[in-house]
């Protein structure tokens, strides 16, 4: 088993940040690319952002700038959002692409998600 646990959400006003922290536990030979996924109500869900386990980063194109994933070891990544405004507003979902043993195929395993609000 492999879980994907995500923390940081919250209430923010418009102009504030927000840091986001994502662990991965369990079974794990090794992990590629994390990254974050966000699903604002009635749209479809979207990538935030990704970052290989070399450390390149891949954004939306219209959220450079604004938001910066990190990762400081194989297992965990960061999202620091900054200048957030009311259309950021969404659930923020974690993912990690995992190997479980050498043989195993690479798998997606996602957490529960992680409520972001920005509202005055």
């Amino acid at each position: 088993q492999v879980q994907v646990v995500e923390s940081g959400g919250g209430l923010v006003q418009p102009g504030g940040s927000l840091r986001l922290s994502c662990a991965t536990t369990g079974s794990i030979f090794e992990i590629n690319t994390m990254g974050w996924y966000r699903q604002a109500p009635g749209k479809e869900r979207e990538l935030v952002a990704a970052i290989t386990v070399g450390g390149t980063p891949n954004y939306q194109d219209s959220l450079k700038g604004r938001f910066t994933i990190s990762r400081n070891n194989a297992r965990t990544v960061y999202l620091q959002m900054n200048i957030l405004n009311p259309e950021d507003t969404a659930v923020y979902y974690c993912y990690a692409e995992v190997k479980n043993s050498i043989y195993s195929p690479v798998r997606n395993y996602w957490g529960q998600g992680t409520q972001v609000t920005v509202s005055s």
